[in-house]
């Protein structure tokens, strides 16, 4: 029943706005036969109901055919010109809008539509003088001096702004925003006292709100008035001492006069005002960590500063997901952990919070964790590739190698065709993965369309040509990938290393001993065992079994993952 009355309603209505604008019709046109007008009004009527539907294509050639029979309805002309605007088509739309205003010259929804037109073409001023006019017409209208004063300001002519926001404020009363636009136009005109008069105004109008003083302050601030600034602050500190908006203004007026302490002395008792909700609280002290210097100056002060938040807000789920982050950022992973599953507590719906969860749990040792909570976000967001991805990590790390490849499957499912680079690195560890299976056809086929998506992929070419040299195939290619690797990172030991492998492979002991020695040296203390369990292999090849047994011994003295190595060590033997 409702359904039914909405479309009479709109029946009525367009058929009423067609018979007011028809009256505009020429005296010739208004002796059409009665069939021929009631066969244009359905066409009217058609194109309405098109439009409706936002079908605007077949609305615009509606109200074409009606036009050819009926040249004189100005609202045909009307809505042509609306559908051409919303098109782009700017020049069709002004000439519609101007036949519109030829057939009826007071209209005032005609005015604006032409006003708006004019603006779109850079022409701002005369819109301006439309809308002025319109205001003339109709001054009880409240919209048409806020838009003129719009449109004179965007043609660069401010006195002419000026005055029309003040005919906006007089009807409107002091509106905060229009004078806040008051202020920028005085700004525009490089007035500043001016500007700050209207601030000033605005502040005797409500003397106890922290605001307006901050405007103030920030004003004279900005415009290199700092004395005036400071003047400002005092004023504001004897009225409204604890107000955060003033402590806010204070500590920025500080910033910008290079006074560390008391910007800090202030920030502080801003974000811990108690007025303040945990929002804005939270707000602000974001702005402060990131202008901290390093994390041990974070955990100095910042992270005092959090926890008397969360003493404010103990059950707040934001609140404790910032403490999380800023323990996390400090190194203090576990009770980062802690207050994450606190705030998930609370808030369980929070992506975002699980994501830092399971990013904290994603380290080998916690592997089951990293399972364990991963298992419970998909639950809750099975649409999301990060978890699946966190999930396939845990997998991996325990060697549930299936497990792991079917989770990264699945995230690879759920990653759009154009996003390139996630589904490159997704699939560089599901080669990983399938290599670390020993299923290598797969893991071929997966690092393959690696290069595909990325030719210029250095860690998946290294990667790649390493495992092809361990499993002793296609070396000739894998020397091609690796050079390559080389090339793009020339200074990267572990590619080095790879390259070095490559040619220990193909029998070339001597350029394979020079690269791999290379590797070593770039990483000085930090080199892997595995580096020297390499460089070892190589000198007994070279039949140097004095410098192998060297090298082996570090090897295992950093712990080289080489299940022959003892048995290397105590025969002095090459066994691979």
């Amino acid at each position: 029943m409702r359904l039914c009355f909405f479309l009479y309603f709109f029946i009525f209505f367009c058929l009423g706005a067609i018979s007011r604008s028809f009256a505009q019709e020429s005296a010739d046109t208004a002796e059409l036969p009665g069939v021929k007008n009631a066969k244009t009004d359905e066409v009217y009527f058609d194109a309405e109901k098109a439009k409706m539907h936002d079908d605007e294509k077949q609305a615009k050639e509606l109200f074409k055919q009606f036009i050819a029979a009926r040249p004189g309805v100005s609202d045909a002309y009307y809505e042509l010109s609306k559908i051409y605007y919303n098109d782009k088509n700017i020049d069709e739309a002004e000439a519609n809008i101007k036949k519109a205003i030829d057939l009826d010259k007071e209209n005032k929804w005609y005015k604006e539509q032409y006003a708006t037109i004019l603006a779109e073409r850079g022409d701002d001023l005369q819109a301006a003088k439309i809308i002025a006019d319109l205001y003339k017409s109709e001054p009880e209208d409240r919209s048409y001096p806020i838009m003129a004063a719009d449109y004179y300001e965007r043609a660069h002519k401010y006195d002419d702004a000026i005055k029309y926001l003040d005919l906006a404020i007089a009807q409107a009363g002091p509106d905060e925003e229009l004078m806040m636009r008051k202020v920028q136009i005085y700004l525009s005109m490089n007035d500043v006292e001016k500007a700050a008069a209207v601030i000033k105004e605005l502040i005797s109008q409500d003397p106890r709100n922290g605001r307006y003083y901050k405007e103030l302050g920030d004003l004279y601030d900005n415009n290199k008035l700092p004395e005036k600034a400071a003047e400002v602050y005092k004023n504001a500190q004897q009225n409204i001492p604890d107000d955060p908006s003033i402590q806010l203004g204070l500590a920025e007026h500080y910033l910008k006069l290079k006074d560390t302490q008391s910007y800090v002395s202030y920030v502080k008792k801003a974000i811990i005002n108690k007025s303040l909700d945990a929002e804005n609280q939270l707000d602000i002290l974001t702005a402060y960590a990131q202008s901290l210097p390093n994390d041990s100056v974070l955990q100095a002060q910042g992270l005092p500063i959090i926890r008397r938040i969360v003493a404010m807000h103990p059950a707040d789920p934001d609140v404790l997901e910032v403490y999380g982050e800023f323990l996390d950022k400090n190194n203090n992973r576990d009770s980062a952990v802690i207050e994450f599953k606190r705030s998930l507590e609370i808030k369980p719906a929070n992506f975002n919070v699980w994501a830092r969860l399971l990013e904290a749990y994603q380290d080998k040792e916690h592997a089951d964790s990293l399972i364990k909570y991963s298992e419970k976000a998909i639950r809750l967001f099975p649409n999301q590739v990060a978890v699946h991805y966190y999930n396939g990590i845990g997998h991996y790390y325990k060697k549930e190698y299936p497990a792991a490849a079917k989770a990264i499957n699945r995230a690879l499912d759920m990653i759009p065709e154009n996003d390139k680079q996630r589904q490159a690195d997704m699939l560089s560890f599901l080669g990983d993965i399938y290599h670390s299976n020993k299923q290598f056809d797969l893991a071929d086929q997966a690092y393959d369309k690696v290069l595909k998506l990325d030719p210029e992929n250095a860690t998946v070419l290294n990667n790649y040509s390493y495992y092809l040299s361990e499993r002793g195939v296609k070396l000739d290619e894998a020397e091609k990938m690796s050079k390559k690797a080389l090339d793009l990172n020339p200074q990267e030991g572990t590619f080095l290393d790879t390259y070095g492998w490559i040619l220990y492979k193909k029998g070339d002991y001597t350029r394979a001993k020079g690269y791999v020695q290379k590797a070593i040296e770039l990483a000085g203390a930090n080199a892997d065992g595995t580096l020297y369990d390499h460089l070892g292999n190589i000198y007994y090849k070279l039949n140097d079994t004095n410098k192998a047994l060297e090298n082996w011994k570090i090897a295992k003295e950093k712990k080289a993952d080489d299940p022959e190595l003892d048995k290397k060590i105590r025969e002095g033997k090459l066994y691979e």
